[in-house]
């Protein structure tokens, strides 16, 4: 019988509401098969391993998240798949940051959580968990996975992980994947768009655990406080600066910025480009607005969303041996994170 490893990190999936005190406490998941007895009928053995500490996803960091991965890469060849219980605000954070930690992967990771306790009469968590389940234990005729990615599997849907994004505090349906389609959905039965799935590696797993913090996002609007921008770019200790710009990749134009842009990016920073909207993607120079990108060679993160392209600089910035051309690594397609029709499986 194939096996599934529940990983439980925290989260609200994981309350039950106690009704002597009106407050939610964590769940036993060790007991999990009592609350959904429906997992007895799932054609797979269920084993648990919760965190220490559970973790409120607002709190999730890279520790977190190297915590995750080593469970996963420990325990890699004991099973078939992974399913990790995650809180909903990071976790797309979460599942883009393991893409680039776990590269290799021949199985199914597959983050799911639920915009409802486990233990409310309306919660969304038991479909969650059971159909996220279901798809991690698909199997070929030779008993090997059908999915090879980290993924998000949330309210009838299963997404690629580092494509996705949260887009609803209080619908079920909280999460979207703007620019790529979805991997799975399940009705009456389980489908897969296999057109869409990544391909099986032919490397071996491989682990990055080295993560860098040494990031800055910015988040540009009209009349932003140059003084502002002049100070981020002089921060200690910063290696990469992210700029969510207007539209295609444009934003205002100021000299003293722009001067200010060129010095550091002589001096090494690495300038990455992503974009306000949800829908589409950056292209530099396609308008005027964007030229001074050229000019600074800032790094188009193309269609990435901005969890992906801020794990993805992490990882490359931490592992510098593996990576000694940032701008380089930072174009390649390691995880199908962006649009491409060629992705690196180096």
């Amino acid at each position: 019988m194939k096996k599934i490893l529940l990983i439980y990190t925290g989260g609200t999936i994981g309350m039950t509401k106690d009704y002597e005190s009106m407050t939610l406490k964590p769940f036993d998941f060790q007991n999990i098969s009592e609350k959904i007895p429906e997992l007895n009928l799932i054609d797979a053995a269920l084993d648990i391993y919760s965190f220490d500490s559970l973790i409120d996803s607002s709190d999730m960091n890279m520790e977190g998240w190297r915590n995750i991965a080593e469970v996963i890469y420990d325990k890699y060849d004991d099973y078939h798949g992974f399913v990790v219980l995650h809180g909903t605000d990071t976790m797309s954070y979460a599942a883009s940051a393991l893409s680039f930690m776990l590269q290799g992967l021949k199985k199914p990771i597959i983050f799911t959580g639920s915009q409802l306790p486990i233990g409310e009469l309306r919660t969304d968590a038991k479909e969650n968990l059971i159909s996220s389940i279901h798809f991690a234990a698909l199997s070929n005729e030779e008993n090997q996975p059908l999915i090879h990615e980290v993924c998000i599997y949330f309210e009838y849907k299963l997404y690629r992980g580092n494509r996705t994004v949260k887009m609803s505090s209080n619908h079920f349906d909280a999460f979207k994947s703007p620019n790529f389609p979805t991997l799975g959905e399940s009705g009456v039965y389980l489908t897969l768009n296999k057109e869409a799935l990544l391909i099986q590696r032919k490397s071996q797993l491989r682990y990055y655990p080295n993560l860098s913090g040494e990031i800055a996002l910015i988040k540009i609007y009209p009349s932003m406080s140059l003084e502002f921008l002049i100070n981020t770019l002089n921060l200690k200790n910063l290696k990469v600066l992210i700029i969510e710009a207007f539209g295609a990749g444009n934003i205002f134009s100021n000299p003293t910025f722009n001067k200010k842009l060129k010095e550091k990016t002589k001096e090494g920073l690495h300038i990455i480009i992503g974009t306000q909207c949800v829908y589409g993607g950056v292209e530099i120079g396609k308008y005027e607005a964007s030229s001074i990108w050229l000019r600074v060679n800032a790094i188009s993160a193309k269609d990435m969303t901005t969890e992906a392209a801020i794990t993805k600089a992490m990882h490359i910035l931490g592992n510098p041996e593996s990576y000694p051309d940032f701008t380089a690594a930072f174009n390649k397609n390691m995880s199908g994170e962006h649009t491409s029709s060629e992705i690196n499986f180096s």
